[in-house]
């Protein structure tokens, strides 16, 4: 398979870290007047189909078994599991807070890595990353435990969901980094979106949903941001994505995690009237910078030594 050039790879990057950062608020909007399971179902569900045709329209092979489990699997982690929890999530916490939680995704990675042996041991610097996240993490719980929040009664019920979304989506990006996957990047996550929508959808509607839903009542905002989370979110982000964790260490992907909480919190205080307090703003810098010492040590790790110098008279 040929390098990925340049520029391509300059913009799946933007991609992730810009319009990923949108989306938080994208799904606080969506969510106002549509139920939050249907709604990242049938955003799901309706990109996977669009990609799935264009991909096959494209003379994509034709995916076999193999390919549809990895398919189900992938999607069952990344967008029921992942994308759906931060969906419920954004019901009990602000829409940059969410993006704050979800930066522990390549934390969660770092430890799967080495758990399931496809990654070495965490050393000493990594380890004091991973601490370090985590501390945040306890910085945003702490006060909800003990004394809840005015403004967002459950939030501690919202970001308890993020911590296990992350977790879900982590693992999903390590199992689709060696598993079967369709040949075509692009039939994959049509492939992924599909089964990850379908599972939404029928969440959506075993807890009763669609009894609560009446088309007639959506806004005309909730709308829009449904639209461009299905044309944008999901088929160029998710897409970029994908492909990203095919061409790219997932190390490097995952550095979408430093952009996403700062895109994410400026565009709710701007349009959203979000307000972050002083703990949580400390507490995302002890995350962030956290994340940031896993992600550079394990690009020091996994980055060849540069050749040496034989001395004179030496063989090799």
């Amino acid at each position: 398979m040929p390098a990925p050039s340049r520029v391509k790879i300059i913009a799946a990057f933007a991609a992730i870290y810009l319009i990923w950062g949108s989306t938080y608020l994208g799904i606080l909007f969506a969510i106002e007047s549509i139920p939050p399971l249907l709604m990242a179902g049938s955003r799901y569900f309706l990109a996977g189909a669009i990609m799935y045709a264009v991909a096959c329209m494209q003379g994509a092979p034709r995916s076999g078994w193999a390919d549809w489990r990895t398919a189900a699997i992938v999607g069952a982690c990344l967008i029921f599991g992942g994308n759906g929890g931060v969906t419920l999530a954004e019901q009990y916490v602000a829409s940059g807070l969410a993006a704050v939680l979800v930066a522990t995704v390549p934390i969660y990675i770092a430890l799967l890595g080495w758990l399931i042996g496809t990654a070495a041991r965490p050393t000493r610097l990594v380890w004091l990353g991973l601490i370090g996240g985590f501390t945040g993490v306890a910085i945003l719980l702490g006060p909800s435990v003990q004394h809840g929040d005015a403004k967002y009664p459950h939030a501690l019920t919202g970001m308890l969901i993020l911590l296990c979304s992350s977790f879900l989506w982590s693992l999903g990006s390590v199992y689709s980094r060696k598993a079967q996957n369709a040949p075509s990047p692009f039939l994959a996550a049509g492939q992924q979106m599909l089964c990850g929508g379908a599972l939404l959808g029928i969440a959506g509607l075993t807890t009763g949903e669609w009894r609560r839903f009446d088309p007639a009542s959506m806004t005309w905002l909730s709308v829009g941001a449904w639209i461009y989370l299905v044309l944008i979110g999901a088929i160029v982000g998710f897409t970029a994505y994908i492909w990203l964790l095919r061409h790219c260490e997932p190390a490097k992907v995952a550095t979408y995690a430093y952009v996403n909480p700062i895109v994410a919190v400026l565009l709710g205080t701007l349009f959203a009237g979000e307000t972050l307090s002083m703990r949580t703003v400390i507490a995302a810098a002890v995350i962030i910078g956290s994340v940031a010492v896993v992600i550079t040590a394990d690009q020091m790790r996994t980055t060849p030594a540069l050749p040496t110098r034989e001395a004179p008279g030496t063989t090799s």
